[in-house]
């Protein structure tokens, strides 16, 4: 199976991963005793695959040749360290703000309705998920993806709440009407029984060609298909899963720029 069309990474950014994951745990298969049943290539393509392609750990396993307990376990233990050994590529946020203009949306990660995880259905999406606040700057880069927020809430509490809007230079961002009375700039509401005048309706124009940026960056973010169909694993592994999957994007993007 080509690397780039199962795991997303090019042959080069795989061999690198495989590289930074082995440096990190040392031995993947005990001294002594019985082997793991995938080498650690095929563990970590089997882990990325997942976060991918977001198919099922049966259908990996069947590719594979292993069972699927063994791709839980596989991604359950490789997940953690895939985060770590890629933290270096995740953007320091308050370096990646600083004087530039950044534009924000916020995002609905689909997931399961677990029954005893309150505040996950969003209402704008008729779905349940996570909200994650995404910032770009005006030229289209990627500066940060916040840690998940229940989707039940609106952007406005979700921005605050994540901290961010106290470390925004809002004079310099950029946001929908989602973000109405936080301080950034944001189009013109339409005044009820009227109409808006004729330089707000260039000012929302021109609001929303800069906003596209955010637009294509969410929707290249959600290329890893299991921010974009349901998560399926408990709602405890979640935090986990996206650390990995935030620091594998960024590590991705690293030819890019």
């Amino acid at each position: 199976m080509r690397t780039k069309r199962t795991t997303g990474l090019s042959p080069e950014q795989f061999a690198d991963l495989i590289y930074l994951v082995e440096e990190e745990i040392g031995q993947w298969n005990p001294v002594t005793g019985r082997l793991r049943a995938l080498p650690l290539a095929k563990a970590v393509k089997a882990t990325v695959m997942y976060f991918k392609n977001n198919i099922t750990q049966e259908v990996i396993g069947e590719l594979l040749e292993v069972s699927q307990p063994t791709i839980s376990r596989v991604i359950a233990d490789l997940e953690t360290v895939i985060c770590a050994v890629l933290a270096e590529w995740v953007p320091d946020l308050d370096e990646a703000i600083t004087g530039r203009v950044v534009i924000v949306d916020g995002t609905l990660t689909p997931c399961w309705s677990w029954a005893d995880v309150e505040d996950l259905y969003s209402g704008k999406h008729k779905t349940t998920g996570h909200n994650h606040q995404v910032l770009v700057c005006s030229t289209g880069r990627l500066l940060h993806i916040s840690d998940p927020l229940p989707g039940a809430r609106h952007d406005t509490h979700c921005i605050e709440h994540s901290g961010l809007l106290d470390r925004l230079d809002l004079d310099n961002t950029i946001g929908d009407k989602g973000y109405l009375g936080t301080g950034m700039h944001t189009p013109y509401r339409r005044p009820a029984g009227g109409e808006l005048l004729g330089w707000q309706k260039e000012f929302n124009a021109a609001i929303s060609r800069i906003r596209s940026t955010v637009e294509r960056e969410i929707a290249n973010w959600k290329t890893w298909r299991i921010t974009h169909t349901d998560y399926r694993r408990p709602e405890h592994t979640y935090q986990k899963a996206f650390n990995a999957v935030r620091a594998l994007h960024f590590f991705k993007l690293q030819s890019e720029f």
